[in-house]
């Protein structure tokens, strides 16, 4: 390709420092993608990110273009320049969506109007009818839409996929799933957005093991209860901080989902994880287990660092996202933190590779067929082949405000939800 894909990421939080930016940094390094422009409400987090010590170890010599500028006072807040930097990338570039939940919808749409391809953070949008006109018009105009489940990319969840629909484990009957976030992040920008109004942690959260069930067994959810518990931040607002769900699928079985911000800042791990599926065959059980929270690594270290949640004695996740040394400059991102963001932006630039030259009509054709491959092939979450996980938060949502009632699915032409 002549002209390497420019990206633009809107958001400049903790997601873009630890997976988005390194892994677009090393598709940048490979020839993968152009200029990264990074779009953030003001020039705070921006400044964190081009002083991050790791990133320029990792990547020496590369940049990001900030908006505002680097040199912005850092109290003056541009909420939608994001708006005018996307209006001025040229046509069929990358906007990352990084943003909080319910803001995902306002930069997709202002994406889509100006005809660029979309690499979405989990979930994609809180509402299914949004979620079904932006595969709708993505289509119409040949943009795929990639939404980031990176845990989808994790082997084992691979491996448990190829097996189960291959008969090996029977039928899927009962489960239980946890993830609960570290206690800091309570300390974080969380605090102005995850609030009781806008999100709570089984929409932010849950949707990973959900969204892995169906991955794993190609089951729908059919039914969701949520109990959340509302609890107060260090600037006084309050959020559903603590939740138990549970989600019916449609030949009946139940996985019962905890999540929260409440794992100790002195536990060893980043967080507490993992996950339980039990299933039946003719006469007897099946069972995956996927132990999330510890991959077999135990570090002790003379002392531990200034980050947040960092401790001495660590249970380092080696899977997710790491740095190695493996020759050559800088440092090289590894993990299924990585391999989502590469599969998503490996797929857009190879379909802009194969149309390049192309007239109009051809060039339309052929990206409109390479979104069907991917709805179809269902490796990569995407507007039409995930819209149950935006029925699931509806339904969530409509569960934890209304006390834990249970609130029905339903799929075709009036798919939506409803309190039982």
């Amino acid at each position: 390709m002549s002209q390497k894909i420019p990206v633009c990421i809107v958001g400049g939080g903790m997601i873009t420092q630890v997976q988005i930016l390194p892994s677009l940094y090393q598709l940048q390094r490979l020839g993968r993608v152009g200029d990264i422009h990074i779009c953030a409400l003001n020039s705070a987090p921006l400044r964190d990110l081009a002083n991050d010590p790791m990133l320029k170890k990792a990547f020496p010599g590369q940049s990001f273009m900030a908006h505002p500028s680097l040199e912005t006072d850092p109290k003056v807040g541009v909420p939608d320049l994001f708006k005018d930097v996307i209006a001025r990338l040229p046509k069929h570039s990358i906007v990352v969506v990084a943003v909080p939940d319910q803001l995902h919808h306002g930069v997709i749409e202002v994406a889509l109007r100006h005809e660029h391809h979309i690499c979405c953070v989990k979930p994609l949008v809180l509402k299914h009818a949004q979620a079904e006109a932006i595969g709708e018009e993505a289509c119409s105009k040949g943009l795929i839409v990639g939404v980031e489940y990176h845990k989808r990319f994790d082997d084992r969840s691979l491996i448990a996929r190829r097996q189960y629909r291959a008969g090996r484990f029977g039928e899927f009957m009962l489960g239980q799933a946890n993830l609960h976030e570290c206690w800091y992040y309570r300390h974080s920008n969380f605090q102005n957005w995850c609030t009781c109004e806008n999100s709570d942690v089984f929409t932010y959260i849950a949707c990973h093991y959900i969204d892995l069930v169906q991955f794993i067994t190609g089951l729908k959810p059919t039914a969701v209860s949520v109990y959340g518990i509302a609890d107060q931040y260090p600037n006084g607002k309050k959020g559903y901080l603590w939740a138990d769900g549970r989600v019916i699928w449609e030949n009946g079985a139940v996985m019962n989902v905890q999540n929260s911000l409440s794992y100790p800042d002195e536990g060893p791990g980043g967080n507490f994880q993992g996950m339980r599926m039990y299933g039946r065959g003719a006469d007897r059980g099946t069972m995956i287990v996927h132990n999330d929270q510890f991959r077999g690594v135990e570090h002790v270290y003379l002392e531990k660092s200034d980050s947040p949640g960092d401790t001495t004695y660590a249970q380092p996740n080696p899977d997710y996202f790491q740095f190695l040394d493996i020759g050559g400059e800088g440092l090289t991102p590894v993990g299924y933190g990585y391999r989502s963001i590469e599969y998503i932006i490996r797929n857009i630039a190879e379909c802009m590779e194969q149309t390049a030259g192309l007239g109009e009509a051809q060039s339309l054709a052929h990206r409109q067929k390479t979104i069907r491959r991917l709805d179809d092939e269902g490796i990569m979450a995407t507007p039409r082949n995930s819209a149950y996980n935006e029925l699931v938060m509806e339904a969530g949502r409509l569960s934890i405000l209304n006390g834990g009632r249970e609130v029905e699915i339903q799929y075709g032409a009036n798919a939506g939800v409803k309190l039982k």
